[in-house]
């Protein structure tokens, strides 16, 4: 890449979020019971109620309160990619989405911190770059501490 070039900016894991101006999970809706899902549901609702095989893609909250959280004093196994040597510890958080009340977990966005987080505290989704390689930025979801 020539210096001065801009990588192109990439979901990591395609189809979980969108990365523009005001990024957003994106999940599904059973259109049988209305159950919302993240990841995705594929072929059959998860929902142990509910027949139903067909789903619409639905943008999920992008603010939530944080259920629970923890750091990783350790370095996950692969597929993990390590951002440095020596590894740097970070925090987790769950998150209870807004409009969905279901629980997402995800890594905490950087500079922040267990110290950072409490239950109930508010938190909004940010999108934040996992790896790089000479074309492009591989973006990941995390959750950043409002004040």
């Amino acid at each position: 890449m020539a210096d001065g070039a801009t990588r192109e900016r990439v979901p990591a894991v395609e189809g979980w979020f969108s990365i523009g101006d005001a990024p957003a999970l994106i999940g599904n809706r059973c259109t049988s019971c209305g159950t919302v899902f993240f990841p995705k549901a594929s072929n059959f609702c998860r929902n142990p109620d509910c027949n139903g095989e067909v789903f619409a893609d639905a943008e999920l909250s992008r603010t939530g309160t944080v259920w629970s959280y923890t750091d990783a004093q350790y370095q996950p196994p692969p597929p993990y990619i390590p951002r440095g040597d020596p590894y740097q510890p970070f925090a987790i958080a769950a998150v209870e989405l807004e409009a969905e009340q279901m629980v997402v977990l995800g890594q905490v966005a950087d500079g922040f911190g267990i110290a950072d987080l409490h239950v109930g505290s508010r938190v909004e989704l940010v999108v934040e770059t996992l790896y790089s390689d000479d074309e492009r930025d591989y973006l990941v979801y995390r959750w950043k501490p409002l004040s």
